[in-house]
């Protein structure tokens, strides 16, 4: 059971791999349904270019798509996804202010005494 466990989170993050589909999980944290047609204009990217990113997430079932007429519209599947990604701001945050204070400390160690 642990090790299908560790198989499915490897996957979902596979699935988060790139910084397009980070984006567009992003977004859909932000605002909520938006159809293709906005995906593609906010992030001012081609529509088959994201066409091909929500497939991704799509196979993983990360967001779902409603048909609504001609229009696509796409959600997160599970909202946690969003707090998911804001947990790894605040890590990329503690690590950027343990490097800054690293550097902080090389230069003070590298001023010359007066």
């Amino acid at each position: 059971m642990q090790d299908s466990l560790r198989r499915f989170k490897a996957e979902i993050f596979q699935a988060l791999a790139h910084p397009t589909r980070i984006a567009i999980v992003e977004l859909l944290r932000d605002q909520g349904e938006v159809p293709v047609s906005s995906i593609h204009e906010k992030l001012a990217l081609e529509q088959a270019n994201v066409s091909q990113h929500l497939a991704v997430l799509r196979g993983k079932h990360i967001v779902v798509g409603r048909k609504e007429g001609n229009q696509v519209f796409y959600s997160l599947r599970d909202r946690i996804l969003g707090k998911v990604l804001d947990l790894m701001r605040q890590f990329f945050q503690n690590h950027l202010r343990e490097a800054l204070d690293l550097l902080n400390d090389m230069k003070t160690e590298a001023a010359p005494a007066r």
